[in-house]
């Protein structure tokens, strides 16, 4: 175990984006137990662990049974009448080794409560509930109640009269347009509808730009209350325990008289609570599917409980106010989908799962063929889900993995199927293992392969016809993209979530009934001028990007391209006369180091160039009293008037910079380096810095466009070259932000906050740069857990075939607020050709041969068209290539021909299908078409 106060940031390193230090330096102090080891309290036990609070203990008990491996990932047949408890904790331990994890067989009692600081009941009774929540409250301790009952979950928190949130969500406060306000006390703020507020209750607002209630523009932040609906799910949660109560079981499976019975009992309690509508159909199927035990909803639920954990042990973000009903009843099958199904237990793994969707649905889940790209924190999550609820487990059934990665100590706190001993080893092959220990039933296949253009061969028309649907467990919006339009062309269905931080999103693409997920967005106004960057930076994400820059072009693409020059005389001319100073240097013979001293000097000279002499260039090209041609201040606005700075070897961060840069300036000729500081102090009294005296003749670019200008003009001059230098290669860097002994990092925090001193921007801590340089994206596994969840309860629609859009939901949630949005996804956008609704969905499918067993001619398929769709071909596209557009001795060539042709290329062996964009005669300006599927003979 760890010092108190003592963060492992390598292993945390995500997540410390998420809570921060402080937040997190306190859960290290607080004891969790966790009571009920059953699917739902494993999932939060797990989170909590992984999150790293001091202890967790969990408490069960009872023994394993068939139903508890429905969602239990962490007990196997073998523990079938074993405690629960017992039979998880060598698993939960393993998880991470700064938290103590401990069981407890015996029951819940006072003494026992006493001793944590958070507890949390599973799978508990109303009378416990009620009971331990009230000593809970009266002794300060935070009380959680987590439940699920087939498809529906419940969450309660009670943090006591004094907890106190440190900070809210986390976010810069929120603003929002106001529509009108009440006269009445308290007053009534209604926001306009074009936006949703996000405030919670508690939350204190400050008004401006009143009108008519001017006064209210002057007055201290006021605490609001936000107005909501009754939620009728409190009624129905009592009504289930007053049955359990009773009858001390839960309602049966499919029983209509549980059913009736629990129906009856709502009723009654209806008559006083008087909801303006009951949800007769609602009642029935809690009662239907209340055995139910399904991994996908012990996920969601699962993720949001260790979340309320985590804001109790960190006071980080806003608890929940105190009730959260959830249900995903539009998963059930419907009458036509039931088939010859039995519902009953049959001593098997999906029993818990049986219960809710019946044993024909069971057998169609495990006969499925599924692609899931990428192993990451989702993945990782998604195939812990796959495994449990038998998707692709039984004869037929395959689920195929792909991930180019290799695990890293940093994956460790999210991606909870790899361990330490893993680090190194592909993700996708160590996750299929892991998921084969849970389900040793799966059929899982996993591959290392990135799926772009260059993988078609693996993954091409055969691999994409032969599938049921596709999961993407992506980190970046290109390879959605490029998955999303294979998913269109082979019209299959595609489930897709992401996370930041707190927030996740889900989408569920179903052919011809959905949107899908669309093209990327452009990024370009996100992307950082380049004149800002080289001469006027006036944030901290400037300095960075301009480090990261530097580390780029001194370490890896110089190396990169003397290397090349080395195999590719020709290399120079072609490219080095045109920008890489670097390169040209060492080619010439003028910056070989020799040994590491001259590393040290190098280092040196290069902190005077950047740091010195680059800021006297441009103050005397724009002097700090520069006017524009207006009359106004040059620097002025967002043009920060820089100041040149001078080398102290007792400046910490001056020292920084030359202890990094030496030793990766000494890496890339395979010159070993020291940190001792000392010793490259005296190193540094003999280095000479020649003298420096500002040009007139130099020209600052102050716009991109200037700057592109003079690029494009360039230099073709490359120089004499020393050729005795050829013969010897260089050692390229790629830069790795998590390993903390490489100097890549603390070249990036020296060289940022130095540039960041020269134009008076508030440096950045290690923590914050490798962040924004690293272009890190905060995780935590709470939320990557609700997102799984929520995914794989669209799968379950999906599976059954639901040809209702209202059924799928399109989730947006941000567990640090409670921001739940769940709506029915967007429909396919329509547009019309020659008067004919289609949707990007819609093609026109042809088989390339003939009934002679010869291929299409161009004519031919040209008068397929014209035949099946009344459409004339006027032109036609091949991606870029122009395959026709009206060259008639092209129409007795085969449609293959053509393309060879026109695209000077063969066509690869594994193309089975080419994609076709046509235009006709019949409306020819019209911006969509469907394409043309032409499957090759």
């Amino acid at each position: 175990m760890e010092n108190i106060g003592e963060i492992d940031e390598g292993f945390y390193s995500r997540q410390l984006y998420v809570l921060g230090h402080e937040a997190m330096q306190r859960m290290g102090t607080a004891s969790v137990l966790i009571a009920g080891m059953r699917g739902l309290g494993v999932e939060i036990a797990k989170n909590v662990i992984l999150s790293g609070v001091k202890s967790v203990t969990v408490q069960d008990e009872g023994r394993t049974e068939w139903t508890d491996l429905s969602s239990q990932f962490f007990l196997r047949e073998s523990h079938l009448g074993q405690n629960r408890a017992t039979c998880s904790l060598q698993q939960l331990s393993a998880l991470n080794p700064h938290v103590r994890v401990s069981a407890h067989t015996g029951p819940l009692d006072e003494d026992l409560l006493l001793q944590f600081e958070v507890v949390v009941l599973t799978d508990s009774s109303l009378g416990d509930q009620k009971r331990f929540g009230e000593l809970c409250h009266s002794h300060g301790i935070k009380f959680i109640v987590a439940d699920t009952k087939g498809l529906c979950g419940q969450l309660f928190c009670d943090f006591g009269e004094a907890f106190e949130v440190l900070d809210q969500n986390g976010e810069m406060p929120a603003s929002a347009m106001i529509q009108n306000i009440s006269k009445g006390n308290p007053g009534v703020v209604v926001c306009t509808d074009d936006q949703k507020h996000g405030f919670s209750d508690g939350t204190k607002v400050s008004f401006s730009e009143i009108q008519g209630m001017t006064e209210l523009n002057s007055i201290d932040p006021v605490e609001i209350t936000v107005r909501v609906s009754t939620f009728s799910f409190n009624l129905l949660n009592f009504s289930l325990h007053s049955f359990v109560k009773k009858e001390q079981r839960l309602p049966g499976v499919r029983s209509q008289s549980d059913a009736e019975a629990l129906l009856a009992t709502v009723r009654e309690l209806n008559a006083v609570a008087q909801l303006e509508q009951l949800d007769e159909d609602a009642v029935r199927n809690l009662s239907f599917t209340a055995q139910g035990d399904l991994a996908p909803m012990n996920a969601f639920i699962g993720g949001l409980a260790a979340q309320e954990v985590i804001k109790a042990c960190s006071r980080k973000f806003m608890p929940l106010q105190q009730w959260l009903y959830f249900d995903a009843l539009e998963c059930l099958p419907q009458d036509d989908q039931l088939g010859e199904s039995s519902f009953s237990a049959v001593c098997t793994r999906y029993d818990g799962q049986i219960a809710v969707f019946g044993s024909a649905f069971q057998e169609k889940l495990e006969r499925q063929k599924y692609f899931l790209v990428g192993a990451g924190a989702i993945g990782c999550e998604l195939l812990k889900n796959f495994a449990l609820i038998g998707l692709g487990a039984g004869e037929g059934g395959q689920i195929t993995v792909t991930d180019m990665d290799f695990i890293e100590r940093s994956n460790l706190n999210r991606q909870f199927l790899f361990r330490s001993q893993d680090i190194g080893k592909p993700k996708s092959e160590i996750a299929a293992k892991a998921v084969r220990e849970m389900n040793p039933q799966v059929n899982i296949t996993a591959h290392q392969n990135r799926l772009d253009a260059d993988s078609e061969g693996v993954y091409g028309y055969d691999f994409f016809t032969g599938l049921d649907g596709v999961a993407a467990a992506l980190d970046n919006v290109e390879a959605r993209v490029y998955l999303d339009g294979r998913c269109i062309q082979h019209q299959k269905p595609m489930l897709e979530g992401g996370t930041l931080g707190s927030k996740c999103h889900t989408l569920v693409v179903v052919p011809h009934l959905t949107e899908s997920y669309g093209p990327a967005k452009s990024s370009s106004n996100n992307a950082i001028p380049l004149c800002t960057l080289k001469n006027f930076p006036h944030r901290i994400e400037h300095t960075l990007q301009w480090a990261r820059d530097q580390f780029e072009g001194l370490f890896k693409q110089t190396p990169e391209n003397v290397n090349l020059f080395l195999r590719d005389a020709g290399f120079v001319e072609r490219t080095l006369g045109h920008g890489d100073a670097e390169a040209l240097e060492v080619l010439r013979g003028g910056q070989r180091p020799a040994n590491w001293e001259d590393c040290v000097s190098w280092a040196r000279c290069k902190w005077e160039t950047l740091y010195n002499n680059e800021i006297r260039q441009l103050l005397h090209c724009f002097p700090a009293d520069q006017v524009t041609s207006t009359g106004l201040p040059f620097w002025s606005g967002s043009k920060r008037c820089p100041h040149p700075l001078t080398f102290d070897p007792n400046n910490t961060t001056h020292m920084e910079y030359v202890v990094a840069a030496a030793n990766l300036y000494g890496q890339i000729y395979g010159i070993k380096g020291t940190t001792d500081v000392a010793s490259i102090r005296k190193i540094l009294e003999k280095v000479h810095i020649p003298s420096f005296t500002p040009k007139s003749s130099v020209k600052i670019h102050v716009t991109d466009e200037e700057m592109q200008e003079d690029k494009k003009r360039g230099s073709d001059d490359a120089g004499e070259f020393n050729l005795l230098l050829f013969s010897m290669q260089m050692y390229p860097m790629d830069f790795e932000k998590d390993d903390d002994t490489n100097f890549h990092m603390d070249y990036i925090v020296a060289a940022s906050n130095l540039r960041a001193e020269n134009y008076d921007i508030p440096a950045a801590d290690r923590h914050q740069s490798k962040r924004i340089a690293g272009r890190i994206i905060p995780a935590i596994a709470t939320t990557t857990a609700a997102v799984a969840g929520l995914m794989c309860l669209e799968l379950y629609k999906v599976v059954l075939g639901h040809k209702n859009i209202s059924s799928y939901r399109t989730a947006y949630i941000n567990l640090a607020v409670q921001y739940f949005v769940l709506s029915q996804p967007s429909r396919p956008q329509q547009f019309q050709v020659a008067g004919k609704k289609y949707t990007l969905w819609d093609d026109f499918l042809v088989e390339g041969r003939r009934g002679d067993q010869q291929e299409m001619t161009l004519g031919d398929l040209l008068q397929y068209i014209k035949d099946k769709y009344n459409l004339n071909v006027c032109s036609l596209f091949y991606g870029t290539a122009f395959l026709y557009s009206g060259q008639q001795e092209r129409l007795q060539q085969s449609v293959s021909d053509v393309v060879r042709m026109v695209t000077k290329a063969d066509i690869p062996p594994h193309k089975k299908m080419l994609e076709l964009v046509p235009s006709f005669e019949e409306d020819e300006d019209c911006e969509s078409v469907p394409p043309i599927r032409y499957l090759l003979p």
